[in-house]
C-alpha cells in the first residue's frame, strides 16, 4: 500500500503571516491615514490584484513566461495575468478605462497588497501593503504642493511627532537638464545618468567628498569595498555639485542665474537648458504654496532625492523619519523614507496616446508600522480577546442558555463567544486565557436556579493570585469572581470591560 503524502507545513520564502496585535494596529493606522486623505476631498477606489500584463506596463512579457519581477499566469484565453507590483500601473488602466465618465481632476486612494518576484532578504518581503493617493488631470503644481502637505499631515496623524520627519521635494526635469548640460542626454547615456543619480542619492549619506568620489574614479569604503563611479570629469562633476549643494544656483522671480567658478560654457549650457529652467521655476512655486500654507518647516526643497528613473516626469518626494536607529553594526543611522512619489504624466498616456497629467505618493504601510513601534506609538500588547461564556451543561436547553447570553452581549456591542470545544471546565479557562479574554461567564445547575451567573474578571484576577502564594488560600478567596443576577449580567461585564480601558476591549464606540 502507498505511503500517505502530507504535505509539508511551511511558509514560502520572501512572505510572512500577521495575526493579532500587528493586525490590529495596522487597521487603527490604516484608518487614521484614511481620515486624513477624506479630509483631503480624495475618494476610495479598490483595483484588482490581477491585471493583464501589457497594463502594469514596467514588466511586458518577452519570453514565454513574462517572470521578471511580477508574478504571472496565462488565462485560458491565452493571455497574461500578472499580480500587481504597485497600486499606481492599476490606476493608471483604470482612469483609461473609464476616462470620460471621471471628474477631471480626479482624486483617488487606494490601500492593498503589492507583489514583487524579486530575491527576498532581511525586510525585503514578495508581498507587502501599500497606501496610495493620487491626482490625475492637474497640470498646476500645487497639486504636488498639496500631497507634500497631505503627506506631513498623515505623518502627523498616526503619532510621527513634528521634527522627527521632513517631506523632501526635487524635479526630474532639474536632474535631466544637469544631465544634458553635461553631455549625458541621450538613450545612449542611460547607465552613466544611472551611476550619477545613484551617486546624488548617496549625498546624505557621503556628503560633498564622497559623492564627488562617486561621480569620478570611484569611492572605498571603509572595509575595502570598492563602488566604480560614473567617470565624470571635473567639470561635469562641478556642475552636479552644484546643483546638490545650491553653491553657484539661485532661482530668482525672473529665472535662475547659474555661475560655476568662472566655467562660462556649462553655466551657460544650463542656464539655458529647458527643463532645467522649468523644473527650478517648479520648484519655487511648490516653495511658495507650502510656504503659504504654513508647511515650510515640514516640507523642504532637497536636490539630492531621486526617484522612479523610468516614469516620474517632474516633482519627486520623499517623506523622511529624521530620527536615528542603530543599524546591523550598531552604528546612529536615520530611520529614513516611509512614503514616496512624484508626478507621472506619461503613465495614463500609455493608454490614450495624449498627455494626462497625473502625482500622488505611496506610503510603505509596514516600514511606517516600524517606525511607530520604534517611537513607542503602536501598542505592541496582544490583543484582547471576547467574553467568553463557559458551557457547564450540554444539554441542548442549557446551550440555548448559553447562546442566548451570547446574543445578550452582542445586541449590546460586546465582543463575545459560547465555548463550542468539547473540553471541561479546565480545558475551557485554558481555551479563555489564551484567547486573551478579559472575563468568563459561568452558570452551572446552581448558578441557574437561583437565577445568576458567575462572573470572573481575568484581569484582576492574574493581579490578586499574583499576590496570593498558598493554593488553598487562592481557592478559598476565588479572586475577582463574584455573582449577578442574568437580568444584570450586560451591566456587569460593562462594567468589568470599562474598568480595563473600554474600546480596545470590544465596547461599541
Amino acid at each position: 500500500m502507498a505511503k500517505e503524502f502530507k504535505p509539508k507545513a511551511r511558509l514560502p520564502r520572501g512572505l510572512v503571516d500577521r495575526t493579532g496585535a500587528e493586525l490590529s494596529a495596522t487597521r487603527a493606522m490604516l484608518e487614521k491615514i484614511r481620515a486624513v486623505y477624506e479630509l483631503y476631498g480624495f475618494e476610495a477606489l479598490e483595483t484588482p490584484a490581477f491585471e493583464y500584463t501589457d497594463a502594469l506596463g514596467k514588466f511586458l512579457p518577452d519570453l514565454d513566461r513574462p517572470n521578471e519581477g511580477v508574478f504571472s499566469l496565462k488565462d485560458d484565453d491565452e493571455q497574461w495575468l500578472s499580480l500587481r507590483y504597485d497600486l499606481t500601473a492599476p490606476l493608471a488602466r483604470y482612469v483609461a478605462e473609464h476616462f470620460e465618465q471621471l471628474p477631471k481632476p480626479y482624486r483617488s486612494y487606494r490601500a492593498g497588497y503589492v507583489f514583487r518576484n524579486e530575491k527576498p532578504g532581511p525586510g525585503r518581503f514578495r508581498q507587502f501593503m501599500q497606501f496610495d493617493a493620487d491626482t490625475v488631470g492637474a497640470p498646476s503644481v500645487a497639486a504636488d504642493a498639496e500631497i507634500c502637505m497631505m503627506a506631513a499631515d498623515t505623518l502627523e496623524a498616526v503619532g510621527v511627532p513634528r521634527g522627527a520627519y521632513v517631506v523632501r521635494v526635487n524635479n526630474r526635469k532639474v536632474l535631466d537638464g544637469v544631465m544634458e548640460a553635461i553631455g549625458l542626454g541621450g538613450d545612449e547615456n542611460f547607465g552613466r545618468r544611472l551611476t550619477v543619480l545613484r551617486a546624488i542619492d548617496k549625498f546624505d549619506k557621503f556628503g560633498v567628498e564622497g559623492v564627488e568620489l562617486l561621480l569620478g574614479p570611484g569611492r572605498r569604503d571603509e572595509s575595502g569595498d570598492f563602488t566604480k563611479g560614473a567617470g565624470l570629469n571635473q567639470r561635469q562633476s562641478a556642475v552636479v555639485l552644484a546643483m546638490l549643494t545650491g553653491k553657484g544656483l539661485r532661482a530668482t522671480d525672473v529665472g535662475v542665474e547659474v555661475e560655476l567658478d568662472g566655467d562660462v560654457e556649462l553655466a551657460a549650457a544650463l542656464a539655458s537648458n529647458s527643463a532645467f529652467l522649468e523644473g527650478m521655476a517648479e520648484l519655487r512655486d511648490i516653495a511658495a504654496l507650502v510656504g503659504a500654507a504654513g508647511y515650510e518647516d515640514r516640507v523642504k526643497i532637497d536636490p539630492s532625492v531621486v526617484r522612479g528613473l523610468e516614469y516620474y516626469t517632474g516633482p519627486v518626494y520623499e517623506a523622511e523619519l529624521t530620527f536615528e536607529i542603530k543599524d546591523e553594526d550598531g552604528r546612529p543611522v536615520r530611520f529614513g523614507s516611509v512614503a514616496g512619489g512624484g508626478r507621472y504624466d506619461g503613465l495614463v498616456a500609455r493608454f490614450r496616446g495624449e498627455k494626462v497629467p497625473a502625482t500622488g505618493f505611496s506610503i510603505g504601510v509596514s516600514r511606517l508600522l516600524a517606525a511607530l513601534a520604534f517611537l513607542g506609538k503602536m501598542e505592541a500588547a496582544p490583543e484582547v480577546g471576547p467574553v467568553v461564556v463557559l458551557v457547564m451543561d450540554k444539554e441542548p436547553h442549557r446551550l440555548a442558555d448559553y447562546m442566548k447570553m451570547v446574543a445578550d452581549l452582542r445586541a449590546n456591542g460586546i465582543r463575545a463567544e459560547m465555548y463550542l470545544g468539547g473540553g471541561g471546565m479546565k480545558p475551557q479557562m485554558k481555551y479563555a486565557d489564551r484567547r486573551g479574554a478579559p472575563a468568563v461567564i459561568i452558570q452551572g445547575s446552581n448558578e441557574k436556579s437561583a437565577g445568576e451567573v458567575q462572573i470572573k474578571d481575568l484581569v484582576e484576577g492574574a493581579k490578586i493570585a499574583a499576590s496570593i502564594a498558598d493554593n488553598a488560600e487562592y481557592r478559598a478567596a476565588r479572586p475577582a469572581q463574584f455573582a449577578v443576577k442574568e437580568a444584570d449580567l450586560v451591566a456587569a461585564i460593562r462594567d468589568v470591560l470599562e474598568r480595563r480601558a473600554a474600546p480596545t476591549l470590544g465596547l461599541a464606540d
